[in-house]
């Protein structure tokens, strides 16, 4: 049985309990609608399930173990202990008011993380912008925020960049386009200020930003923006995450998240190197 990490969170120990109940399930022979005939419930939330995309009931879990042969009384324990360790609510449940429920799986896996690597290419990644750069994204992709919801969105980045500088933080490998750098949010003033948030955050020795510069032409990140996040939990495989506008998908099959390792290999290859950026970095502020 996997020992999940204390700083794992709820969201870690949902997707652990799924990956489980999903080998036992394959394990014993047993479909999907199987699964959920004994639990009164559909093939679907078997696959969420499994996904650790929804909350666990402690009886359905019970009666899934039993239709899959888990009798003895210590593994049965242990699973159903995960269970209520999985429907402990995380920090980001106070923000349910203005975050939506696909990005609070994202939320989730963030903090469980040991590694996130991300590639942005319209704005500067949310865990390493400044304060006033993130105000004006907020005030320029959403304009229809009034005052109290914007500064609670505000509130939630600031807080999630804690994940950063307490406990036991994650790496956080960046892969920034040169064209975020150049795109003036919020003003001239604010992007010298955000480029020079980003010399002081390199400094830390778990983030490191990488640009892809305009010289370079063509890459391999060309279809957008995504991040890999990796997880302490050996049996938990990387998870891809795709945002849409009003959606996200999390891809979590070997040949879909090997595709996009691939893919971020290579732009970390072709990518200035930190040092490079850092160089960079300072001949934008030199500029004005």
């Amino acid at each position: 049985m996997t020992t999940v990490q204390p700083n794992g969170g709820s969201m870690v120990r949902r997707i652990l309990l799924g990956s489980q109940l999903r080998r036992l399930r394959e394990g014993h022979g047993i479909t999907r609608e199987d699964a959920g005939y004994q639990i009164r419930a559909s093939e679907s939330k078997i696959s969420r399930m499994e996904l650790g995309r929804v909350s666990f009931k402690e009886r359905d879990v019970a009666d899934l173990l039993t239709l899959y042969g888990v009798h003895d009384g210590a593994e049965r324990e242990a699973l159903l202990g995960l269970v209520r360790e999985a429907n402990k609510p995380g920090w980001w449940h106070s923000y349910n008011d203005v975050l939506p429920g696909w990005f609070q799986t994202y939320v989730g896996l963030e903090e469980a993380a040991t590694l996130i690597r991300t590639y942005e290419v319209q704005f500067i990644p949310g865990l390493l912008q400044s304060e006033e750069y993130a105000r004006a994204v907020f005030g320029q992709t959403r304009p229809v925020l009034s005052n109290e919801e914007l500064e609670r969105r505000l509130s939630l980045r600031m807080r999630r960049q804690k994940l950063l500088t307490e406990g036991q933080s994650p790496r956080l490998w960046a892969v920034i386009d040169e064209a975020a750098l150049r795109r003036p949010v919020g003003g001239h003033g604010v992007m010298r200020r955000q480029v020079q948030y980003l010399i002081d955050v390199a400094e830390t020795s778990n983030v490191v930003i990488q640009v892809m510069p305009f010289r370079f032409g063509a890459h391999a990140g060309e279809s957008g923006a995504f991040s890999i996040l990796r997880f302490p939990e050996q049996d938990l495989a990387d998870v891809v995450y795709l945002e849409q506008l009003t959606s996200a998908l999390y891809l979590d099959k070997r040949d879909d998240v090997d595709s996009y390792v691939q893919v971020m290999e290579r732009l970390c290859v072709d990518s200035l190197t930190p040092d490079q950026t850092i160089d960079l970095f300072r001949s934008i502020l030199a500029e004005s």
